[in-house]
């Protein structure tokens, strides 16, 4: 068990915020289910003005993850690392780094993103683009009239940095690479992984990676482009432009010594390069060693299959929509486009006054199964509601996501809150029940929060329900959660005391 954590994040200079909240991604929050931040699932918004103290404490995890604001696309500018040491005297799995340096990866837009959703969610079109992606916040040396906003990790020859890699961007998976370097992988989402060695990282949006660069001896002077470029699947518009930052190597006596220009940027995989980013992907497994163990659940209680992907709804009475045949864009899982409700969901589960906030409804499967990744349907229509699945404490579950094709196909990252998961399994094209499961991976099979269904197919993921309170699950692909790729679920008591979700603090935030 870490220290105890106080996470008091005051909003008084965010002028133009109204109501905000905070979530710590990927921080399991067990019995702390008040303090995970989702505004209406967990808690009602922080009006302006105001302030909430998170309390909560880190319990068996250690490594990258990261807070950011979950309320809207305020996150597009309020996020930041977390970064849980090992306990005093514990080591890595690997060799100690010289030096540890967060590198998070964002978007910029030159307007405000908020006004950006609103007018998408009121047109009912798609939302303009980002301007730029950033390295800690610069957006580097490649975009016109930035190259004064470049990040510099200044770095010593012969050394190895610990590289905790974060993607805060709000719509794009990331390819990222380091000229002339190789990176050799050893955690995803707070999890220890088997080493491996790569040129590229695929980093989605919620995801974290960590990396060891070893950098080379004898390099006095000698400067390198580090560099992210999106990857992109389905038929939207993206903005194929690339951040970078500058990898420096110190000079023995600086003041004397001449700067060589950086290098070329190193060579990225291209836009929609589904086979290098699936080759990246597959390689994660967890460590499942005795000290590290993996402990997939190997008997299921409960299975559920859901598609996940793009739809639209119908346009209002005396509106002019922009979306798909006049229709406004929506998103779904197993067709229902998750609507928020006024009140927030724990409050009324913890109070049992569920009536009018939420329905115990939602489907364990396709109500009207397809050929999912097929050509188009006709009736491209979505339904809606706030659903929930409700879950006894402690059942074991094995969820298969399946992407559909429904307007275009789409690689989906797919963020869980209270829990990590074993990704068990993946693949293209329709899942088939009899006979991919016999492929699962039961054995080392990556630990993660946020998984990507893969463009045009699936992914199958098991946990252990066995944190009392309600979990959100979105995509982390913002724009498709606002349009309603989101769904919840409701882990209820077990019989101990230590099974139980504690009352609500007297100062949570009122709607």
């Amino acid at each position: 068990m870490h220290r105890f954590v106080v996470f008091h994040l005051p909003i008084n200079e965010f002028a133009n915020a109204r109501r905000v909240v905070w979530n710590r991604h990927g921080v399991r929050q067990l019995r702390s289910g008040w303090a995970d931040g989702p505004a209406y699932i967990t808690q009602c918004p922080i009006p302006r003005g105001h302030s909430y103290v998170y309390n909560f404490t880190i319990t068996g995890q250690r490594g990258t993850l990261w807070w950011h604001a979950h309320i809207s696309w305020m996150r597009a500018t309020l996020y930041g690392p977390i970064v849980i040491l090992p306990k005093p005297g514990v080591r890595y799995p690997f060799a100690k780094p010289y030096k540890e340096v967060p590198i998070i990866f964002g978007e910029w837009f030159n307007a405000d993103p908020e006004a950006v959703i609103r007018q998408a969610l009121r047109t009912g079109a798609g939302p303009n683009l980002s301007d730029a992606y950033t390295i800690n916040g610069r957006p580097g040396p490649l975009y016109n009239c930035s190259s004064k906003d470049t990040f510099k990790l200044k770095v010593k020859p012969g050394k190895t940095y610990l590289l905790r890699m974060i993607n805060a961007a709000l719509n794009d998976a990331l390819f990222f690479s380091v000229a002339n370097h190789s990176l050799t992988v050893v955690e995803a989402d707070g999890v220890y992984v088997k080493p491996f060695d790569t040129n590229t990282v695929l980093i989605t949006p919620g995801q974290t990676t960590n990396a060891l660069l070893r950098t080379m001896d004898h390099l006095p002077n000698a400067t390198f482009l580090m560099a992210a470029k999106p990857y992109a699947t389905g038929p939207a518009t993206f903005d194929n432009t690339t951040t970078a930052g500058i990898l420096e190597y110190e000079s023995p006596n600086t003041s004397t010594a001449v700067r060589n220009p950086p290098l070329l940027g190193p060579t990225l995989p291209s836009l929609k390069n589904t086979s290098a980013a699936m080759n990246f992907i597959t390689r994660l497994r967890s460590l499942a060693n005795a000290q590290f163990p993996a402990n997939v659940p190997q008997i299921v209680d409960k299975r559920f299959f859901f598609t996940v992907g793009l739809g639209s709804r119908p346009c209002p009475k005396n509106h002019t929509c922009r979306g798909p045949k006049g229709a406004k864009f929506a998103a779904s899982v197993n067709n229902v486009s998750f609507t928020l409700p006024s009140m927030a969901i724990l409050q009324a589960h913890f109070s049992g006054q569920s009536h009018g906030v939420y329905t115990p409804d939602f489907p364990r499967n396709p109500n009207s199964p397809f050929d999912y990744t097929g050509a188009t349907p006709n009736n491209t229509f979505v339904g809606g509601g706030t659903k929930v699945v409700v879950l006894p404490f402690n059942t074991s579950v094995e969820l298969v996501m399946q992407g559909t094709s429904v307007l275009g196909a789409e690689s989906h990252p797919l963020h869980l809150h209270g829990f990590n998961f074993f990704v068990v399994g993946r693949g293209f094209g329709n899942f088939h029940p009899r006979k991919d499961p016999s492929k699962y991976n039961l054995v080392d099979p990556v630990e993660r929060n946020t998984a990507t269904v893969p463009v045009g197919g699936w992914v199958a993921v098991r946990f252990r329900a066995d944190n009392p309170g309600v979990w959100f699950m979105h995509c982390h692909l913002e724009v498709h959660t606002s349009w309603g790729l989101r769904m919840a679920w409701v882990v209820t008591d077990g019989s101990l005391p230590s099974q139980k979700l504690p009352p609500p603090p007297a100062d949570l935030p009122k709607c």
